[in-house]
């Protein structure tokens, strides 16, 4: 099957919502999958305004990837701006799509109401997102199910392409992992996004990584007091990083009375299982660094590869629409 899925490289450094919600998952798909994941640089520009940061996060999340355990043997890595056509794309589908329906989208909404501003590129977010799917007619997008509903005005912008110009594109299925986290907290025990700076990034120096674990937000039980472990953010974190036996035994001394037990004592041991966990990652990571000129060859390798893809689909989209 043919797959596509981006992260955008609106802030430096990926978080541990992006592994456990996509890119663990990406990983996996790629060893029995024609794979095509991209750094979604235009996305980014919905929220970054500065030309060097945008320069130098899209480098930073191209090492992610690749310290993770993205291999460029298996799965195809580029960057969005470095296949301009999808722009060209986004505005004939933004032809055939309702208003209505991106007013329904509900990313828009909840940007507008943590009080981003409400310009045209956060509101035609999901015709960009449509044409990225699209251009490489994949025919899966594996997503959460917070996401959901990106993939599914995907599909509906295709159909009204269809009806309009002929059968040009196939209609993509969300990929759902079942059992996939829904939401991995963040430090305020809100969903965890770099949009809100409540994440923990995965490669962040560990003096700054363990000063966001301590600032964890907690209730105010004391050290003896019972806990419940469920919906417990230092605890909910804790067991996507450790082992389970060792997940149900912090559970346990969450809910023992009387031991001593507190919440500054479990941060410093999600803290250190943060740091075991991405250990090897982490030194991946200082190895690609030491060669970025490797790391931009493969992004550029990349884009050729996916091109002959994205010239077949825009022939085909010209054709249909008149423009060629």
């Amino acid at each position: 099957m043919r797959i596509l899925s981006g992260l955008t490289p609106s802030s430096a450094g990926i978080h541990l919502g992006n592994y456990y919600g996509a890119i663990r998952r990406w990983i996996a798909l790629q060893e029995k999958n024609e794979a095509f994941y991209f750094v979604a640089t235009y996305h980014a520009m919905t929220s970054l305004r500065s030309a060097a940061d945008l320069r130098r996060n899209q480098l930073e999340v191209a090492l992610d990837y690749l310290a993770l355990g993205l291999d460029p043997a298996r799965a195809t890595l580029y960057r969005q701006q470095d296949v301009p056509e999808v722009t060209e794309l986004a505005w004939i589908l933004s032809t055939v799509t309702p208003m209505g329906l991106l007013e329904r989208c509900h990313a828009y909404k909840d940007k507008v109401a943590k009080g981003l501003p409400a310009d045209h590129g956060l509101f035609a977010y999901p015709v960009l997102m449509a044409a990225d799917i699209l251009i490489v007619r994949a025919a899966g997008v594996p997503v959460g199910q917070d996401q959901k509903q990106h993939v599914e005005v995907a599909r509906d912008i295709a159909l009204k392409f269809n009806q309009a110009y002929g059968e040009v594109f196939a209609i993509p299925e969300p990929l759902i992992a079942e059992g996939a986290a829904a939401k991995v907290p963040g430090i305020d025990g809100q969903k965890m996004s770099k949009s809100y700076g409540n994440d923990l990034r995965i490669f962040d120096p560990e003096k700054k990584l363990r000063k966001q674990v301590m600032a964890i937000v907690t209730d105010s039980k004391g050290v003896d007091e019972p806990k419940e472990p469920a919906g417990n953010t230092i605890y909910e974190l804790y067991r996507l990083v450790a082992e389970p036996e060792e997940a149900d035994a912090m559970a346990d001394r969450f809910r023992a009375a009387g031991t001593g037990y507190g919440y500054g004592r479990a941060k410093q041991e999600l803290n250190e299982a943060l740091l075991e966990r991405f250990a090897p990652a982490r030194k991946r990571r200082e190895e690609l660094a030491a060669d970025l000129g490797e790391v931009e060859m493969i992004l550029r390798a990349g884009a050729e590869k996916v091109r002959p893809v994205i010239a077949e689909t825009m022939d085909a989209v010209r054709r249909a629409t008149g423009l060629r």
